[in-house]
């Protein structure tokens, strides 16, 4: 993905939660283009050591197909940026209330990397509404578009994201966005007026990649990337390793 809001020939397919090479195997095979990797997110059942987030971070770039995104909670760029190093991963999701500050400092210690910030919903408005502008200005490359839960909990609560909310939001931006909350194989005709947006560039996926034991389910991420269109959909054509 770059600045310059350049368009990929299909959304790209965002799977969170990995923690296992074996789970990296399923989501390379099944279609997936990007895996979710916790690190700095206190009680989230796929957190992830240092030691641990490089090591998976390696095996992701294996593949040959995968690449490699820091979800984190962290606020403390110099920190950010350290990890982000030692990993070799240059895709950081800022998936908590971040100021436009710490994407600011992140810009200027990772000059190439790709600065995801989500932006949560909820009861149907934006939390980080009043600060959009300050975080496009700060260096920002792509919003995500999230749910948080009534109780305020963030990051893979499930919770649907409704279209009109979402779009929204997306009138009050300028960046290309990813598009999550309770995104499944089921929910494209629901959000399909999100989809045919000519700043949508993927999906964000938690949940609805799972069986119902709570493991990354290979036909479920085949579901995911043939409903949806995306980059390595059964019968697409591969984009290439675009920064979308």
């Amino acid at each position: 993905m770059s600045r310059t809001g350049r368009t990929p020939r299909a959304p790209v397919l965002k799977v969170c939660g990995a923690t296992t090479t074996s789970d990296l195997a399923t989501l390379a095979a099944a279609g997936a283009d990007h895996a979710g990797l916790w690190h700095g997110v206190p009680g989230g059942p796929a957190e992830l050591t240092a030691d641990e987030l490089t090591a998976l971070a390696a095996a992701a770039h294996a593949t040959g197909v995968l690449r490699p995104v820091l979800v984190t909670f962290l606020g403390d760029a110099a920190e950010l940026a350290v990890l982000a190093r030692g990993a070799r991963i240059d895709h950081l999701q800022l998936h908590a209330y971040q100021p436009p500050s710490t994407v600011a400092a992140l810009r200027r210690a990772l000059p190439g990397a790709v600065l995801i910030k989500v932006l949560h919903l909820r009861d149907g408005r934006c939390q980080e509404r009043p600060l959009i502008r300050a975080y496009e200005r700060a260096g920002t490359d792509l919003f995500l578009l999230d749910t948080a839960t009534d109780d305020g909990r963030i990051g893979s609560t499930g919770t649907p994201l409704a279209a009109p909310e979402a779009l929204d939001v997306v009138a009050r931006t300028t960046l290309p966005f990813w598009l999550a909350g309770g995104v499944r194989a089921g929910s494209r005709a629901r959000l399909a007026t999100v989809a045919a947006h000519p700043r949508f560039r993927g999906i964000d996926v938690d949940t609805g990649a799972r069986d119902p034991h709570g493991r990354l389910h290979a036909p479920a991420v085949r579901a995911l990337a043939r409903t949806w269109g995306t980059a390595r959909a059964p019968g697409t054509a591969p984009t290439g390793r675009s920064r979308g």
